[in-house]
């Protein structure tokens, strides 16, 4: 299926759409097959500990899933998630930015479906796998 939306529009979008939290994500690759979004962290994203938190890394991997999805729908803000279940893997690196390497497995009329991998930024290994069922609705 060929790419509705590209880097620049769907930048515009969160912008748009999300402004109190845009400026966190950066946009790095939109392909066919996947697409890689940025976070940068910041003192609000950590926990105790010096770490960044789980809530931060699951929002990381659902707006990741969501930019992939409407990448190739284009602009539908009603997407929503439906289910989401994450595995955290290791601890992400302290002071170093996230990245999200999101895949669409399933791209339906009304679900679609996909799985995400954060990294810490330079290192190899993932920190957390997600997997998330998305609702689409329906065209009018």
């Amino acid at each position: 299926m060929p790419l509705q939306m590209e880097i620049p529009a769907l930048q515009r979008f969160l912008e748009r759409e999300f402004p109190q939290v845009a400026a966190d994500f950066h946009l790095e690759e939109v392909t066919e097959d996947r697409l890689i979004l940025g976070l940068r962290v910041a003192e609000r994203h950590l926990r105790p500990g010096g770490t960044v938190s789980g809530p931060t890394m699951f929002g990381l991997a659902d707006v990741a899933m969501y930019l992939a999805i409407l990448s190739h729908l284009g602009p539908v803000a009603l997407a929503v998630t439906t289910n989401c279940s994450i595995d955290f893997l290791r601890k992400p690196e302290a002071g170093s930015d996230l990245r999200a390497e999101a895949r669409l497995l399933k791209l339906g009329r009304s679900l679609a479906v996909g799985d995400v991998l954060l990294f810490s930024q330079g290192v190899a290994a993932p920190v957390a796998r997600a997997g998330l069922t998305y609702s689409i609705p329906p065209k009018r």
